[in-house]
């Protein structure tokens, strides 16, 4: 899911032709194992945002910083003048909210009564238990922070893009390269680890100096055009503000789909019912996710749900974007018309003056 971007490049040359090309991408994660021992869930395909990058585009296994041109993306009688790409930050930690809620739901399986013992003795393995024991090794101070491997994402993400566009990548147009961000940490330190893969790209072998200092510029923060939502006064006032905005979601949270993973998932555990929710359940099938992106490790967590779990849980992430961030609301797209301008007021403009190629990256 793309809600807004993050980082900007321009570069240029003299063109022979007048070629935009417009990339919408969600980033590449890259395994830090080697692909045969790679550790792999069912569930990967259902984690929306959460999926690993390499699990939704298993062509980066080989070799994550080779690129993989499209036969029919450029022909050789042409030279792309401009890429505008928005992109999506590196892998990332849980945030401090979703950190809380796992918290929570740990508690409840560490304080599970010794009387326990015999109803989940009769139902053979105890899955809670080993969860209970199952280190717990997120912090609040993570909160949605880039974590190494996101990094790997985006220096590798830069070396893939330079080695596709060579002549928009090249050293000499650096200068002209602009990275715009958002605020968030997260999109900060991936224009950052951007830049560092850039210059692995020019210094082969060289470590980067900081970000101030390269050749190429520090990206620069732009809120408005990059959480574009968040400054819509509209949006924030009928979908952000809204008590009322997100009420099917509510629904489905309570609806008979919920409750039977519900009542599933309180078995497998042996905690009451009434001490588990929707969220707690999701928080649950997420911690998958970020175990595997993150560690590379197939936890307890993921043997909790099936794919028919996942379905449903994957249908619920996809109803809250639909009417927070998608087409439920008509201002959700509304909200972003300054994004897209921005974005196709360059695309006009390099193709009227046809002077020099220019690289817009912007990601979130």
């Amino acid at each position: 899911m793309l809600r807004g971007p993050c980082r900007l490049f321009r570069v240029s040359v003299a063109p022979v032709a007048a070629l935009a090309v417009a990339l919408v991408s969600s980033l590449s994660r890259c395994s830090l194992l080697e692909p045969e021992n790679r550790v792999v869930s069912p569930l990967s395909p259902y984690f929306g945002t959460k999926t690993r990058y390499e699990d939704a585009n298993p062509g980066l296994l080989p070799d994550p910083e080779a690129p993989r041109r499209d036969p029919q993306l450029l022909e050789e009688t042409c030279t792309p003048v401009q890429l505008v790409a928005l992109i999506r930050h590196g892998t990332r930690y849980p945030t401090t909210k979703q950190i809380r809620k796992l918290r929570q739901l740990h508690g409840l399986l560490q304080a599970r009564g010794p009387g326990d013992d015999r109803i989940r003795a009769a139902g053979g393995g105890d899955l809670g238990a080993v969860l209970a024991n199952w280190p717990l090794w997120y912090a609040d101070w993570m909160d949605g922070q880039l974590v190494e491997k996101g990094r790997q994402d985006m220096r590798q993400l830069a070396l893939r893009l330079a080695s596709l566009f060579p002549v928009l990548f090249s050293r000499e147009n650096c200068g002209r390269l602009q990275l715009v961000t958002s605020s968030k940490h997260r999109c900060m330190d991936s224009g950052a680890a951007f830049l560092q893969g850039l210059w692995q790209h020019y210094h082969p072998g060289l470590p980067p100096p900081d970000v101030a200092d390269m050749e190429c510029g520090p990206p620069r923060i732009n809120d408005k055009l990059m959480r574009f939502f968040d400054h819509c006064e509209k949006f924030l006032t009928q979908v952000e503000r809204n008590a009322t905005a997100l009420y099917h979601v509510e629904a489905f949270k309570t609806g008979p789909e919920m409750q039977n993973i519900l009542k599933k998932v309180a078995g497998i555990l042996q905690v009451p019912v009434n001490n588990l929710n929707a969220d707690l359940i999701q928080v649950a099938f997420f911690t998958c996710s970020f175990d595997l992106a993150i560690k590379g490790v197939k936890s307890p967590w993921c043997d909790v749900f099936d794919i028919d779990d996942a379905k449903v849980l994957e249908y619920l992430n996809d109803l809250k974007q639909y009417w927070k961030r998608g087409y439920g609301y008509t201002i959700n797209s509304q909200s972003s018309c300054t994004l897209f301008q921005d974005i196709f007021q360059h695309l006009d403009k390099a193709v009227e003056q046809k002077q020099s190629p220019e690289c817009l990256i912007q990601g979130r």
